[in-house]
């Protein structure tokens, strides 16, 4: 069930990982176990989106992809590495900051790359520095990643932001695959709860994807917002 919902909110709206990395979590996964089963379960949604926006990638502000996606791929080698080898009561501190952060972006992340957009301008250097410290943390925890990424090429690109869909999903594919891949290789993946979750994601991304025109935009954001909130406020508590 969590899968299925979780595949559904990112084909609708994003968020996917706040459903099954708390699931999994319930169900009694040690956190940095079930935060690697999480990523590794939603990735071939995320690949499945990258494919079919392949006519459409290019680069960024003058960055070209070739230059992006090393710097993507090795940040997010480095925040897979960081979170195996993250001690299990350290990580347990830090998961409901890391839920928080990313609630707060994904509740207001649309708003400030809108601000952000052709308003303020930094030069190519930064935004690599920043996208790299952001590959990180996508293989670390990863959530609300693909905002961080447009948020900050905001103030470098002034593209419209559709139009940074493709690259935004193609580098939180590669930071997410790299760290997915890390995660196999270290036995990180607990695998009856990867499968089930990763079959009923992509059902869910599928179901998802044909109901969205029927729902309204800021309905669904708003109870992804709501949840996103309550898992917050549930990891605090715990």
């Amino acid at each position: 069930m969590a899968g299925l919902l979780a595949g559904a909110m990112n084909a609708i709206a994003g968020g996917g990982s706040f459903v099954t990395f708390p699931a999994l979590v319930f169900v009694g996964l040690p956190p940095v176990i079930a935060n690697a089963t999480s990523t590794v379960a939603l990735l071939p949604g995320t690949i499945a989106s990258s494919w079919a926006y392949r006519k459409g990638i290019g680069g960024i502000g003058g960055l070209p992809m070739r230059v992006l996606l090393p710097v993507t791929l090795v940040g997010g080698l480095i925040g897979a590495l960081l979170l195996l080898y993250t001690p299990s009561h350290t990580f347990d501190a830090v998961i409901p900051w890391l839920v928080l952060l990313a609630t707060l972006v994904f509740a207001g992340g649309r708003e400030l790359v809108q601000g952000l957009s052709g308003r303020v301008k930094i030069g190519k250097a930064p935004v690599l520095i920043a996208q790299f410290l952001i590959s990180i943390y996508g293989g670390y925890f990863g959530g609300a990643v693909g905002l961080m990424m447009l948020a900050v090429w905001c103030l470098l690109d002034t593209a419209p932001l559709h139009a940074m869909a493709p690259a935004r999903t193609v580098l939180v594919s590669t930071a997410n695959g790299m760290a997915a891949l890390c995660f196999v290789l270290a036995g990180a993946v607990r695998w009856p709860e990867m499968l089930a979750m990763l079959f009923s994601a992509v059902a869910g991304g599928y179901l998802g994807a044909r109901g969205a025109g029927h729902l309204p935009p800021k309905v669904v954001r708003g109870c992804v917002i709501v949840l996103c909130a309550a898992v917050t406020v549930y990891f605090f508590r715990r």
